[in-house]
């Protein structure tokens, strides 16, 4: 992106960092700099002019219209008004049309790159106490969100093929990477609802190359598929995740470590379809897994009983207790729980904000940028 004014530029960038991080008085005030927002706006190529709504003004002002308590574009536009005045320079209209056309001007992958970055450079920043046993512990999570039935969101995210036409809203599926030791996306997708490579397991390849040897990924039942296990295993990946309801774990076979403790081998499912066959013939024939019952008991909620499984084989190092007991710490130092009951036996992520909708965004790209 080109900027007509760079010292201006420069300026806007103090002010926002003033104003969003409040003279650096937030956690937040060291991680988003002024390389990131310059690497962000790079990112999405195209040309500003040197306006009131700029992208960077309009970035602060759409981040406060969303974290108030007033969601409405007059009070966002209002709060701009207020901040040109106490610095002595003229007021902004207060009508909200320039600020909403300048929000669907706002590049929609400098917002997706500003929040991968800031995201990474706060898990960089980690403290080794954060970790899990010295690993980095990744959360992955997709939920779906739902958006205004106009032809333009049909088009680009048609509803659900159960529903009759006229019937259902564009539905998009949205998946992140969470880091389990300070909480933030260090990477994001979205994608249709249905279709070929339109699921989690098909935007997880999209993402995964976010890890590196070593990293555990968390994740729900749902990653619970032969594939994308041994791909993430042959990429030094290790996974933690729930048995898929579709398999029954049978501890009388293989190799016993402890009560309901054991470790099987995987046959090699039949090619998925979103698997070429030059891909599928490089897999293994088997997966070797480990499968081990873990028991939630936490006062004031009913006893959980779970069967985990695993990449990580060792029960010397990682012993039972460790896959049911306490998760890493967070950055915000909420209380430190077990990662399988943060939301009544899933893993932190998208907890809570299953099947949200979006019906305030008129456009595809504006939804997206709202997510």
């Amino acid at each position: 992106m080109r900027f007509s004014n760079q010292g201006r530029f420069r300026e806007q960038v103090r002010f926002l960092k003033r104003q969003f991080l409040q003279d650096g008085g937030l956690p937040f005030g060291d991680i988003l700099t002024d390389q990131i927002v310059a690497q962000a706006m790079t990112a999405a190529e195209g040309v500003w002019k040197d306006r009131i709504y700029t992208p960077l003004i309009t970035l602060w002002v759409f981040l406060g219209q969303v974290l108030s308590a007033d969601h409405s574009c007059r009070a966002a536009v209002a709060r701009l008004i207020a901040h040109r005045l106490s610095r002595g320079e003229s007021a902004c209209s207060a009508e909200t049309g320039a600020y909403c056309q300048a929000r669907k001007r706002l590049p929609e992958k400098f917002c997706s790159e500003a929040a991968r970055q800031t995201g990474r450079a706060l898990d960089r920043q980690g403290k080794a106490q954060w970790l899990w046993k010295g690993r980095r512990v990744y959360v992955y999570d997709g939920s779906t969100v739902s958006m205004p039935d106009t032809p333009a969101n049909q088009a680009a995210y048609p509803q659900n093929v159960v529903q009759k036409p006229g019937l259902g809203f564009p539905i998009a599926r949205i998946t992140a990477v969470f880091s389990l030791a300070c909480g933030a996306v260090v990477d994001l997708g979205i994608c249709r609802y249905a279709g070929k490579g339109q699921s989690e397991l098909g935007l997880l390849r999209t993402l995964w190359d976010i890890f590196v040897p070593g990293d555990v990924v968390l994740a729900d039942r749902y990653m619970c598929a032969w594939t994308e296990m041994v791909m993430l295993k042959q990429r030094g990946v290790e996974v933690v995740t729930r048995l898929n309801i579709q398999r029954k774990a049978d501890f009388r076979r293989g190799t016993r470590l402890g009560p309901r403790d054991h470790i099987v081998e995987w046959r090699k499912p039949r090619k998925p379809r979103s698997l070429d066959q030059a891909t599928y013939e490089t897999l293994p024939a088997f997966l070797t897994v480990r499968e081990c019952h873990i028991r939630i008991d936490q006062p004031g909620f009913r006893v959980k009983n779970l069967v985990v499984v695993t990449t990580l084989l060792n029960a010397d190092e990682f012993t039972k207790d460790d896959l049911a007991a306490r998760a890493p710490p967070t950055a915000r130092r909420l209380p430190a729980s077990r990662p399988w009951s943060r939301s009544w036996g899933e893993p932190a992520g998208f907890a809570g904000h299953r099947g949200s909708a979006c019906h305030t965004c008129g456009a595809p790209s504006t939804a997206q940028r709202r997510r």
